[in-house]
């Protein structure tokens, strides 16, 4: 499974953990070409900092245009859920 598909579940189902904040906050800053504190990777779990890495990689290559555009639009909706404060 690509990450941007794992990435996506992962945040729908687990909306208020701080890993799919984090993640969400990712897409966020990629879509938008907007900082993001590379820090903030290193406190994802192993598996979730794995996942942030793959998405990096999909992401520049662009080659799921389609994944990613529904993985914006939820990481969108994460944001006006959970602001960052």
């Amino acid at each position: 499974m690509h990450a941007i598909k794992v990435a996506r579940k992962l945040i729908q189902q687990q909306s208020e953990s701080d890993d799919s904040k984090t993640l969400a906050r990712l897409v966020l800053a990629l879509e938008s070409e907007a900082d993001f504190p590379i820090s903030d990777i290193y406190k994802l779990d192993f598996k979730n900092f794995e996942l942030a890495l793959k998405i990096l990689a999909e992401w520049r290559l662009d080659r799921y245009a389609s994944g990613k555009v529904r993985l914006f639009d939820l990481s969108l909706q994460m944001a006006e859920l959970y602001p960052r404060a």
